[in-house]
């Protein structure tokens, strides 16, 4: 065996053998958690846990319809009954309340996502029916409501202040158990480019996070809320001890916004980016190892008017650093419409602060009969969005229609059809209009591209 090999191998077997009170020192509880003179996180958790609730949702979503089974003559000659149009699901999750006098509860969009029924179980066992306040898929934030006496509310931390290597606990309904707790500490921070939503900079934790978990507590050695557990890398299918979870610092922006307007009112600024890598900051003579450098300023934008020019590497939004384009795009997406942003930015070498207001991004539909009657049932929108140029989306395919049929689902991206590039609405109808045979789109859909021919 290589040495390489032995030494792991004689790591993993150490860890093992380590008793299961390791994994926080005792010294590093503080005296507030010890019991019967032993450490231990009971006297953190006891305070906490009636903060964290079960949720459990019921609802139906339509069924993917093959139209081949669809046809009366195929399904009479071959003697098959008719496909059902849609299906009752069911999930569990888990929730975290946050306001006790209102009865508060955040969670993730994914654990309420089209339910029609969501009950919220408390630890003493006490249910209620919870009604939707509203939700920011983009995020993958939900706030629901339960009307509650002698509800615990979670105090929430300054997320801001974690450093990696701090120890956190996870609470939550793994496996629809009941209410269990892990400890481990922040593995890392500013996780994005995972594809898992749209807006990402997550916590990530080595806490024993499984599904069920999402929407649960993610809370320091005081006590205090510091994320929303959310989702997990899992190969197998279980823990493999990568978990990550929403900063409570962007959970509690999307829950003003929840509780004001109902939705999120996202701003734009109107600049494309990429990450300043330490090429570009070599190119541009400039020291800094962190921020964003603008590719592309929108015409008529708040960053327009600000002055921003391309080259232009922004390095702080209102005070706060920039790590990269996710983390500004972030950042901008979370500023309400209307709102003034400082931008300290670095040109020619020189620092300097711009401010702009946000303004409300410009979105365009257009009804798929209208592009093609081959996508009938699909409504195309553009918008305009920070951080990359604006594209074609699929905001909505009605369930059964010819493009629903085809294949096409809500979000996907349209890169191109019949292998002619789409960047806008009049692109996607032009290079339409050319076919006479049929449509091959290009389509991304997550982090995956592929191709749906239609005829």
């Amino acid at each position: 065996m290589p040495r390489l090999a032995r030494l792991l191998a004689a790591c993993l077997l150490l860890v093992s053998t380590l008793p299961a009170g390791a994994d926080i020192p005792a010294g590093l509880l503080g005296s507030a958690a010890v019991r019967d003179g032993k450490p231990s996180l009971a006297p953190i958790l006891e305070p906490v846990l009636p903060g964290v609730v079960n949720i459990a949702t019921r609802g139906r979503i339509p069924v993917e319809q093959n139209p081949l089974l669809q046809d009366p003559f195929f399904r009479y000659f071959f003697g098959l009954p008719r496909q059902p149009r849609e299906r009752e699901f069911q999930s569990l999750g888990s929730g975290v309340i946050v306001d006790a006098k209102k009865g508060y509860i955040l969670t993730n969009n994914h654990v309420i996502d089209k339910a029609q029924e969501i009950t919220v179980t408390l630890r003493d066992r006490r249910r209620f029916q919870a009604k939707v306040v509203g939700k920011d898929p983009a995020t993958d934030i939900a706030l629901i409501q339960i009307e509650a006496d002698d509800l615990t509310a979670l105090e929430m931390a300054d997320s801001d202040r974690l450093r990696v290597g701090d120890f956190v606990i996870a609470i939550g309904n793994p496996f629809g158990l009941g209410q269990t707790v892990t400890s481990g500490i922040v593995s890392a921070l500013g996780r994005s480019g995972l594809g898992i939503e749209g807006y990402e900079d997550f916590i990530q934790t080595d806490a024993s996070i499984n599904p069920g978990n999402s929407g649960g507590a993610l809370i320091d050695l005081d006590g205090r809320l510091v994320g929303i557990n959310t989702a997990i890398v899992a190969p197998s299918g279980g823990n493999v001890g990568i978990g990550f979870a929403i900063p409570v610092n962007m959970a509690r922006d999307i829950m003003e916004q929840l509780i004001e307007y109902g939705e999120v009112r996202r701003g734009r600024l109107g600049v494309y980016v990429q990450d300043l890598t330490p090429e570009l900051a070599r190119a541009f003579g400039i020291d800094y190892q962190e921020g964003a450098v603008i590719t592309q300023v929108a015409d008529d934008s708040p960053a327009a008017k600000a002055g921003l020019k391309p080259g232009d590497v922004v390095v702080a939004v209102n005070g706060k650093p920039v790590r990269d384009a996710a983390d500004l795009r972030n950042r901008i997406g979370l500023l309400r419409v209307g709102q003034r942003v400082r931008l300290k930015i670095v040109r020619n070498s020189r620092e300097r602060t711009v401010t702009a207001v946000i303004t409300a991004p410009k979105r365009v539909t257009l009804k798929g009969e209208k592009v093609s009657p081959l996508l009938a049932g699909a409504v195309f929108a553009l918008t305009e969005e920070d951080t990359q140029p604006p594209g074609v989306v699929v905001e909505k395919v009605a369930p059964g229609s010819p493009a629903w049929s085809a294949g096409l689902r809500p979000g996907d991206l349209i890169l191109s059809v019949n292998r002619i590039p789409v960047h806008d609405l009049d692109d996607l109808q032009r290079a339409a209009k050319r076919s006479r045979r049929g449509l091959l789109l290009n389509i991304q859909r997550g982090n995956a591209a592929m191709f749906i021919l239609i005829q």
